[in-house]
């Protein structure tokens, strides 16, 4: 059978084929049954608007981000874009189109004034503009551009233009602005017509801060510009633009919006046909000019829309009496309701992640109130969602609502950047199935515009370590390329204003540029080299070289001749489950430890990302620099006896895996971490450093089974505690919730924080065994680890070449290995007790012999090693369940305090119960024992 082409991709194949520069790279997806089919050569062929067919050769294997081959792409220029390609059964047809239209503007064509209301009476005003405008006969096209310093919503003769939500999105306005281009050709008429837009505060206005010194970072007031082209079919162009003569009133529906607080709408005071032709806006008042600004550039990055809608699952009466709805999943959007009642009626709507006592809890919100009010016209069925807003909740109180309430009548929207989904893992454990799924819900609901920490409380920022630890799982998960990457771009602005350091959070609206970080400024050498790897981005790669550097070259700066960055103010291991619930910086691992491990880490990307962008001599430079860097950490953390002085789970994570370590090392820290490990009962003792390095750790020296008993613990500290307890999201500590369903008491508790989620990047790349051998996984590289205590694992990722698949099954004593590499990429294959080999695409299955046999299960006495103990999860539950069963307290005193040690027996346990549990003990592991010896 011949092979095929998809259609293309141009550049990062943005909703509704819009392209935000002039050359775009191209990318296109072959299929073949033939086994090791590779490209050979292929040829684009465009078609603009008006003028005849180019065909253009590209030579050799390349179909990922290919440089453009034809001439620049001019403003809102269209086109259709094929490909075909030659393997060696010839030729492909060539491909159904991609239809494209250029999104950005020419040099000088931004002209439109910032307006605002004139006299505003609240901070934060949401305001009403409108303008009408004449239409010739011979209409071609009409286009509108617009921005705001806030959010915004655009109407053109009684209908919204588009349905993204909160428009622009969040940049630092003093620096880059972000224009939406919106082709409205269809909604306008030959003769008069309105343009009308809703604006709101949004992030613009928004209070940003802690401990009561939240304010006003940019401004208080929001403000709009918008252009609207005219092209007609006699050559003239004609621009209808937000300037003087546009006409505005605060006195609309919108009585308040906030992104904390909420929303507030009075259907009473809506304006029929203020968007519309021949309304009387003599009400209303002229406009004021505000700022500017920098120009707008187009996006290059996915909207925010709807992209789900959940139903109500349970209807909850609280113990004092409020009614609560349940959607069965802890999300992110707005609730949309159809509700029938007399003018006047007002429903109250407020959102929480979790239920405490039975009522709403609240309290992890901080001052964010969350609520957003409808109050009814009262003529017949209303419909209503707030625009200017979004919460983070799984639970919505509901009050006020007229008449029997029906929960048909309320659903969920979803709301999130819309980007592609792309990997999937599916194993044996339906709780690490859950985990997995948690996960993915994280990061849909904390990618809106930006990579945020949490959705829900009085915060929702850019926070740059976060991503930083959590980019590789999110490059699996979603083509998320285009959304890093412009995010990537906002930290490199507010990078060149701070001498090369990066803020806590981007945008920097904590005015943290000054005060660098380690694991959180590494976010501008991690991620760069990170798309580069998953996605072949190396354009972004280049752009963001200068920044890789600056950071690089400031902590290189403050290291000094020491080589080692200390004695500076540090996030560290944060939320260390260790550490107070008041203060989650104070973790096990000292964090000089860590900075200077990260700067090991950063001066070596960016040796990496020299090297790849041709610019050997600062590659090596780079590489001296990190090797001067780790000669001086060995030095300072690591003892003759190779010990490393903080002596917990992150330090020797983070030396394996950055590789610190060297080679003499390497095998005693692995050991060492997993006897950390067991002496903490296989529960994580990690925090936001530590978490994505851990199990990938213990994997890499060889300790496979300490990392499936770390993965599978359910007790607290754990990934699966949390599953048990109900989350369908990821939480900020490992004990948001502690066991009696009571909040934890820290200020800081978010029930969505994609963080500790991390270690989803181990299931897919080592558990299933996919990850990228060659950037945007030209090679595959397929190693899978059969971890104890699974059947099957497997994990699926359709990539830049296409579909890609990797598992394996435990069947009748053996292990199935089985693999699917797409048409022109090839794969590197490393199964257990096997030597490296590479197969070409198709696919593939291998047979080979399970490397974690179960060792034959022994009796358990009163004199066992504990170490012996909890490596034998059948003793350890039998040992727990006695305990459990006599005296609940005894057992979970067992659980938290005992160290698993080696020179300690399990009758060291038992100095202070009582003999009736003592008794009970015995009885269990009789019981266990003669199970054991088939009796």
């Amino acid at each position: 059978m011949s092979h095929t082409a998809d259609a293309p991709r141009l550049d990062y194949g943005l909703y509704g084929g819009a392209v935000p520069m002039p050359r775009p790279r191209v990318s296109w997806i072959s299929r073949s049954d033939q086994p090791a089919w590779r490209q050979l050569r292929a040829e684009l062929a465009l078609t603009l608007a008006g003028a005849h067919e180019q065909v253009a050769p590209i030579e050799g294997d390349r179909s990922v981000f290919v440089d453009w081959p034809f001439a620049d792409l001019h403003p809102r220029g269209r086109g259709e874009l094929r490909v075909r390609t030659e393997g060696p059964d010839g030729w492909s047809g060539w491909s159904d189109p991609a239809t494209f239209t250029a999104s950005f503007l020419g040099d000088g064509e931004w002209r439109a004034d910032f307006v605002g209301l004139a006299d505003p009476t609240v901070e934060s005003q949401v305001a009403h503009f409108r303008r009408e405008f004449e239409v010739r006969p011979g209409l071609r096209r009409a286009t509108w551009y617009a921005t705001a310093h806030g959010v915004y919503q655009t109407w053109v003769n009684g209908a919204a233009v588009d349905d993204q939500h909160m428009k622009p999105g969040w940049t630092p306005y003093q620096y880059r602005l972000v224009h939406e281009t919106t082709d409205v050709t269809n909604q306008l008429n030959e003769g008069p017509n309105a343009i009308g837009v809703v604006l709101a505060g949004g992030w613009y206005t928004e209070h940003y801060g802690f401990q009561g010194q939240a304010r006003p970072f940019y401004g208080t007031q929001p403000s709009v510009a918008g252009q609207l082209l005219l092209e007609y079919a006699d050559g003239n162009r004609e621009w209808v633009a937000t300037d003087a003569d546009w006409r505005a009133t605060g006195n609309g529906p919108w009585t308040g919006a906030g992104l904390y607080k909420g929303e507030t709408f009075d259907a009473r005071r809506l304006q029929d046909g203020w968007d519309r032709a021949h309304f009387d806006d003599a009400a209303w008042a002229p406009v004021k000019i505000r700022p500017a600004g920098p120009v707008p550039g187009p996006r290059t990055s996915p909207s925010v829309r709807v992209t789900q809608t959940v139903p109500v699952q349970q209807v909850l009466i609280s113990p004092s009496g409020r009614t609560l709805l349940d959607f069965g999943q802890n999300l992110v959007g707005r609730l949309r309701i159809r509700v029938s009642g007399t003018s006047g009626d007002t429903v109250t709507l407020r959102h929480a992640e979790v239920l405490e006592d039975g009522e709403l809890g609240t309290r992890p919100l901080r001052v964010a109130t969350a609520t957003d009010t409808f109050t009814l016209r009262g003529d017949g069925e209303e419909r209503w969602a707030p625009l200017f807003t979004f919460h983070g909740f799984r639970y919505a109180e509901v009050d006020g609502w007229p008449g029997a309430f029906d929960p048909s009548d309320v659903v969920a929207e979803v709301i999130g950047s819309d980007m592609r989904r792309t990997g999937w893992f599916e194993s044996s454990d339906e709780l690490v199935n859950r985990l997995h799924e948690n996960v993915v819900w994280s990061m849909r609901g904390n990618f809106l515009y930006l990579p945020t920490d949490c959705p829900q409380r009085d915060e929702r920022l850019g926070w740059t370590g976060d991503i930083q630890i959590f980019g590789p799982t999110a490059s699996f998960l979603y083509d998320s390329d285009a959304f890093l990457a412009s995010w990537l771009v906002d930290l490199a602005l507010e990078q060149e204003h701070a001498d090369g350091s990066v803020a806590f959070t981007v945008p920097d609206v904590l005015d943290s540029g000054s005060v660098p970080t380690a694991a959180w400024g590494d976010a501008a050498t991690v991620l760069p080299w990170l798309l580069h790897e998953r996605f072949g981005d190396t354009a972004t790669l280049k752009r963001q070289y200068p920044s890789m550097k600056g950071w690089t070259d400031h902590i290189l700066a403050l290291a000094g001749e020491r080589h080692l960055w200390e004695g500076m103010y540090q996030w560290g291991d944060w939320v260390d489950p260790d550490a107070p619930a008041d203060d989650p910086a104070k973790a096990k691992t000292d964090p000089d430890l860590v900075a200077s491990a990260f700067l090991f880490r950063s001066s070596t990307l960016t040796a990496r990302a020299a090297e790849q962008l041709g610019f050997e001599t600062e590659a090596e430079h780079y590489r001296a620099a990190a090797g001067r860097v780790r000669d001086a950490w060995l030095r300072e953390y690591v003892t003759p006896a190779g010990r490393i002085v903080s002596d917990a789970q992150t330090a020797y994570a983070l030396a394996v895996e950055f590789g610190l370590a060297t080679p003499e090392l390497v095998d005693g820290f692995g050991r060492r971490l997993a006897e950390l490990v067991r002496r903490d009962g296989y529960r994580i003792s990690t925090g936001f450093v530590g978490t994505p390095l851990v199990t990938h750790a213990l994997t890499t020296t060889g300790h496979t089974a300490a990392a499936a008993r770390m993965l599978l613990q359910t007790e607290c500290p754990s990934w699966l505690y949390s599953v048990t307890m109900g989350a369908t999201t990821i939480w900020e500590r490992w004990d948001s919730m502690l066991e009696d369903g009571s909040i934890n008491p820290g200020e800081m508790t978010s029930f969505n924080h994609y963080a500790l989620g991390s270690v989803a990047d181990w299931l897919h790349r080592v558990v299933a065994g996919l990850s990228p051998g060659e950037p945007a996984y030209r090679t595959v590289r397929v190693a899978p680890v059969p971890i104890p205590g699974l059947d099957h694992a497997a994990a699926r990722f359709d990539g830049p070449y296409g579909e890609i698949k990797a598992g394996w099954r435990r069947q009748e004593g053996k292990v199935v290995v089985e693999a699917v590499i797409p048409a022109n990429s090839r794969a590197s294959v490393e199964l257990p007790g096997r030597a490296a080999f590479t197969v070409g695409s198709g696919t593939h299955t291998w047979t080979i012999e399970d490397p974690e046999v179960t060792p034959e299960a022994q009796c358990v006495t009163m004199d066992t090693p504990l170490s012996a103990v909890i490596d034998d999860r059948p003793a350890y539950d039998a040992v727990v369940a006695a305990f459990d069963a006599v005296d609940p307290a005894v057992g979970k005193d067992f659980r938290r305090r005992t160290r698993w040690v080696a020179n300690q027996p399990l009758a060291s346990t038992t100095r202070l119960v009582s003999t009736k549990v003592i008794t009970a003990l015995e009885s269990k592991l009789d019981e266990l024992n003669a199970t054991r010896q088939g009796h």
